[in-house]
């Protein structure tokens, strides 16, 4: 299983820079969080004997040992994390299986890719197949919660726990549509808030540096009119400040203090 930890633990890492790239630069991400796993041993063989496949063909006919799984906070969100994922090159998509506008009758729905991806081992390059599955945080709710009951019940669950399932599934699907109503509003808010944290961030540390190399008293008067502007709530203003506080650090050549 080491080449699929592998593969599972470098896309994983892909995907969380790709918010992170999001979050640096002040913009909205479409990838809320990011999960992996390899499939258990116990997993692969019921598959295998479920599928009939010889352990041989395990590779070639088992596509999902390697998994990753990305939430979303709207439906409108998946989209755009499929469209990111086609235009990379370093993975290559064999299949696509839309169970969001094709619902399962269970009432599951989720997004499903399946790539190639290559890792680089001590015997060279290798090809493996990976999983990828892309779904709102509603509908990984509903997911977590089949999973649990197939493993409870065994693959039969009872006619009257399923119409329950698939009630609170088309529930799910109705939070999901009310919540793309407020999009918008929703979005505006978390990117405004992520502006404002990478700002306070980035005046922190240059007084941080300044603590280094400038006259204390010069910075306690710089951090407590920062502490006057953080508390007026001006978005615009700790901005202002920045801009400041970036031209006397550079006159100080704080910036690159580590």
């Amino acid at each position: 299983m080491s080449p699929y930890q592998l593969a599972v633990d470098e896309l994983s890492i892909k995907f969380r820079h790709m918010k992170e790239e999001f979050d640096i630069q002040g913009l909205y991400s479409p990838i809320e969080k990011v999960e992996g796993r390899v499939k258990s041993i116990d997993s692969i063989l019921d598959k295998l004997q479920k599928k009939n496949i010889s352990m041989n063909d395990m590779e070639d006919k088992i596509e999902d040992i390697a998994g990753i799984r990305i939430t979303c906070q709207f439906v409108e969100d998946i989209d755009r994390v499929v469209e990111m994922i086609r235009n990379r090159q370093d993975m290559e998509i064999r299949l696509e299986k839309d169970y969001i506008r094709n619902k399962k009758d269970s009432g599951y729905r989720s997004y499903h890719m399946i790539i190639s991806y290559v890792i680089q081992t001590i015997h060279g390059p290798k090809r493996l197949p990976a999983e990828i599955q892309i779904r709102t945080m509603g509908m990984n709710f509903w997911a977590t919660i089949e999973h649990s009951l197939q493993y409870k019940y065994k693959g039969s669950i009872p006619e009257r726990v399923q119409q329950k399932l698939s009630d609170a599934s088309a529930a799910i699907d109705d939070i999901d549509h009310a919540m793309s109503e407020v999009r918008d509003e929703i979005m505006d808010a978390q990117v405004y808030h992520q502006k404002k944290e990478n700002t306070i961030k980035d005046i922190l540390n240059n007084i941080q540096n300044l603590y280094k190399i400038a006259n204390k008293r010069e910075v306690n008067k710089i951090q407590d009119e920062f502490y006057r502007i953080y508390l007026l709530d001006d978005l615009p203003k700790l901005q202002h400040f920045s801009k400041q506080l970036d031209i006397i650090s550079e006159g100080y050549r704080a910036q690159s203090l580590i």
